[in-house]
């Protein structure tokens, strides 16, 4: 439908060059159209007109044919010629902006997005596109009320309101955009999954699981589980919360969450074993196999701020997720330079020997440790 709606622009673009100049052979445009031969169809038109050219018209089609045709900076050169000669055309910017946005110029793109708010205060797609170059999320979810007050039923920017609000913590005017959009489109999937998680800040449990069931019967989305399993949690439905968070299990995508609930709700059914055995799974997702390097990264700006006492406190809390090379040699150059500990700097160089330093990236390490365990003691 819409290729039919170009064509027809197109063709009507044709009778008004045809009427301008005999010199254009309608026939051969309208067969590189067809084909989808832009770049050859906007060489043709140049090919006619001057490079001087102020027909509207003309620089309209052979500005067209280069965009459609991937040579942007062509494309721009000739829509900004026209908007010299014909400012504010909101065709025009929006041709210009949407240039910028593929090339990556976003400041660009928000300038001729904002000229034409200017010019037309209710003009829906420029909003819409607006929200996009926001830098702040208030001024997102400015641009992006105002594009739903225009059009409320408008599944795109329903959600990204949504999740705009919900990201602000407001859940209520989250779920009354949801609900608004939902309604005129009640079998929009997307829209209903975006609602679960809503509605669960809310309160709304049984709502979440009755959606929740429905999708469920289209796809196993991993989200979907995870806000119904939350919902039969706080509905007292310990069973069901087990049995739905054990198919994220049985699928490999559980996390410290999904295990905690699982944990909670065998304690409820007074099945402590295996409440134990969540409760411990719980424990072990929590830790991430890169902890101590955090540990490590913190202790460093510690000792950057010579705070050292916080420093080897940090250290040792990152070693008690696992041993680390970094952290043993960090302790020891902390213990033997700065606190002046020779035993406990001794100490930590020692046990960095002792957990085998890559012999090669950290020999010049090694020679430091091994060289100062001698002074030190």
């Amino acid at each position: 439908m819409r290729k039919g709606i170009c064509l027809c622009i197109i063709l009507l673009g044709f009778n008004s060059l045809t009427a301008q100049s005999a010199k254009i052979d309608t026939e051969k445009l309208l067969e590189y159209y067809e084909t989808q031969r832009y770049a050859d169809a906007a060489k043709y038109l140049q090919s006619i007109y001057p490079g001087d050219t102020e027909d509207i018209k003309a620089l309209s089609q052979i500005a067209y044919c280069n965009m459609m045709a991937g040579k942007l900076p062509e494309a721009e050169k000739n829509y900004l010629k026209i908007n010299t000669i014909q400012p504010n055309n909101l065709p025009t910017l929006f041709s210009l902006a949407s240039i910028n946005s593929r090339r990556g110029n976003a400041a660009n793109a928000k300038t001729y997005l904002q000229q034409i708010v200017q010019l037309d205060s209710v003009n829906f797609n420029a909003y819409k596109q607006l929200a996009t170059y926001a830098d702040t999320p208030e001024t997102k979810l400015s641009y992006l009320k105002k594009a739903n007050s225009l059009n409320i039923t408008d599944p795109d920017v329903a959600y990204d309101l949504s999740l705009t609000y919900s990201g602000l913590k407001q859940y209520q005017p989250a779920y009354d955009v949801l609900k608004s959009a939902i309604a005129s489109d009640p079998e929009n999937f997307t829209l209903q999954q975006a609602l679960l998680p809503v509605a669960n800040q809310l309160a709304k449990y049984p709502e979440v699981i009755e959606i929740g069931e429905k999708l469920l019967k289209n796809h196993a989305d991993v989200n979907v589980i995870n806000d119904m399993g939350q919902a039969y949690f706080y509905v007292k439905d310990y069973q069901k919360c087990v049995s739905i968070y054990k198919m994220l299990e049985d699928m490999g995508v559980q996390n410290e969450g999904t295990l905690y609930f699982m944990a909670l709700s065998y304690r409820e059914l007074k099945d402590y074993n295996n409440a134990a055995i969540y409760a411990q799974k719980t424990i072990d997702e929590a830790i991430s196999d890169h902890t101590t390097l955090y540990y490590a990264a913190l202790a460093g700006i510690y000792e950057a701020k010579n705070q050292y006492n916080d420093a080897v406190t940090a250290y040792k809390r990152g070693l008690t997720f696992g041993n680390s090379n970094i952290i043993y040699y960090r302790l020891g150059l902390l213990y033997d330079l700065n606190l002046k500990q020779p035993k406990n700097a001794a100490t930590y160089y020692q046990m960095y020997l002792k957990n085998h330093p890559d012999q090669e990236k950290e020999k010049d390490q090694i020679a430091y440790a091994k060289g100062r365990i001698p002074v030190l003691k």
